[in-house]
């Protein structure tokens, strides 16, 4: 069952052209309800070239995407039995260069739409780790200096382990345990930064990394100089490669599947490759 498919365009200087083949299998139990966001997202700094989606056994499918964050939903039904999902695309990326001395904004001048990226959610409780994001980062140059220094610390002084952590760990957990994957350390950063009157947000995407099991990527951006800016406080992968799926205020916006029902996940396969470094327009 074939989405969509679209010619390769030139390539263009300074593009990095990225190719995605995106593998779940589960093993279904019962009838369930399936809402997946694995579709690379349209714009903000990327452009997908070229997309298919296969689901396999064949199952009616629709497709949408919300208007305020720009993510892309996969809502269906899927029978009782095996099940798999495989999403392939090709995506140009369009990295916007860091603005190193970019500044952090009086909360007066915050826009409207940013504004609720300053709040505490359920994974980031950056009312509680208030005092801790002072005493580590209060006194530092305000900017996108003191954005990086939250990354620097957090890697630093949190362990990437697999398996320390659950889907119900929160940044506070994190905070006190001193391990985490991806998405733990990003929810520790997005919590200083937010203590720190930073408005922050978790990205979650496709990243060529080769070390970690095979998995789906997650970052942050902070709202510096009146735009989003990425950071990775992970290391694991430069942030301009980096294939935006969804974004989000913690974890609970941005999960790549959401399932009701009795569902049990077989195989999980997201890869990435480069398909070229782009330095002169060229022809595929």
């Amino acid at each position: 069952m074939i989405e969509t498919n679209f010619e390769l365009p030139p390539l263009v200087v300074n593009h990095v052209r990225l190719k995605i083949d995106c593998l779940l299998a589960y093993e279904l139990d019962a009838t369930c309800e399936f809402l997946f966001m694995i579709h690379a997202a349209q714009g903000m700094g990327q452009t997908v070239i070229e997309e298919t989606l296969l689901i396999e056994p064949a199952t009616p499918f629709r497709t949408y995407s919300d208007g305020q964050s720009g993510n892309r939903f996969l809502r269906l039904q899927a029978q009782a039995g095996p099940f798999k999902v495989i999403y392939r695309a090709v995506v140009d990326l369009q990295p916007e260069p860091p603005d190193l001395c970019a500044p952090e904004m009086e909360v007066h001048d915050i826009p409207d739409g940013v504004l609720h990226f300053l709040m505490p959610t359920r994974y980031c409780e950056s009312d509680q780790l208030g005092p801790a994001a002072q005493q580590l980062f209060g006194m530092l140059p305000h900017g996108y200096s003191r954005v990086q220094a939250i990354c620097d610390w957090v890697r630093c002084h949190v362990n990437y382990r697999i398996g320390s952590t659950n889907a119900g760990t929160t940044a506070r957990d994190v905070f006190v345990q001193r391990s985490g994957v991806c998405r733990d350390l990003a929810h520790l950063s997005v919590t200083f930064c937010r203590a720190l009157n930073i408005p922050a947000r978790l990205v979650c995407g496709y990243a060529p990394f080769a070390d970690p099991p095979p998995d789906f990527h997650a970052i942050f951006e902070a709202w510096l100089g009146g735009r989003w800016v990425l950071f990775d406080p992970t290391g694991m992968a430069p942030v301009e490669h980096v294939v935006r799926v969804a974004t989000g205020r913690d974890a609970k916006d941005v999960a790549f599947a959401t399932i009701y029902g009795p569902a049990r996940m077989v195989d999980i396969q997201p890869e990435v490759e480069h398909v070229q470094a782009i330095t002169l327009a060229t022809n595929t």
